[in-house]
């Protein structure tokens, strides 16, 4: 196993509501030395939910992405409070975006995004034996619901709208762990 950079300097470069932008100065076991940028969230992470409605359909929401300032579809998903679990925050975010709880959650992997320039961690699950139970969120406006047959996969990877990388990962590894056809 590689030995992990020394860190030489970090210098705070900008910040914002949600990250800090900050320099890294980094020597290398080979002795080269570079500058990455980094951004560094405020938050615990995050989670994302593949949601059942049944053993045939799923689960998902339409919402609207700033980034892209487009709606797409993809799976509920948030950040996880200061001081609370990963599994508590799932199941959180269920009844805030979809107004159903889950009875069992069942983890299928954590992974980031871009790790060369982001340190945030998503949380994947897989929620079973829901049942309904409404919070309020803190999306702009309400999400529409809306359940996806698990036979019609291939027509919603198909779709333009659903183009999200961690809703299309979550799925697929749903789909593996589940033993259904991809």
């Amino acid at each position: 196993m590689k030995q992990l950079p020394e860190i030489l300097k970090r210098t705070l470069v900008a910040s914002s509501r949600f990250f800090n932008i900050e320099a890294v100065q980094l020597k290398f076991s080979n002795g080269e030395q570079r500058e990455f940028e980094r951004m560094q969230g405020y938050n615990q992470g995050a989670v994302l939910v593949v949601p059942f409605y049944d053993e045939h359909t799923l689960l998902l929401i339409r919402e609207y992405g700033a980034g892209t300032h487009s709606y797409s579809l993809g799976f509920p998903k948030g950040l996880i409070d200061k001081g609370e679990l990963p599994e508590i925050a799932a199941n959180r975010e269920l009844k805030e975006e979809v107004g159903f709880g889950a009875k069992r959650l069942q983890k299928l992997k954590t992974v980031t995004m871009a790790p060369s320039y982001f340190s945030s961690e998503m949380h994947l699950y897989m929620a079973f034996d829901l049942y309904p139970e409404q919070l309020e969120g803190d999306e702009p406006e309400p999400l529409e619901v809306i359940k996806w047959p698990i036979s019609k996969i291939d027509e919603l990877l198909a779709r333009e709208d659903f183009q999200e990388a961690r809703s299309i990962a979550a799925l697929l590894l749903a789909l593996k762990t589940l033993k259904q056809p991809v």
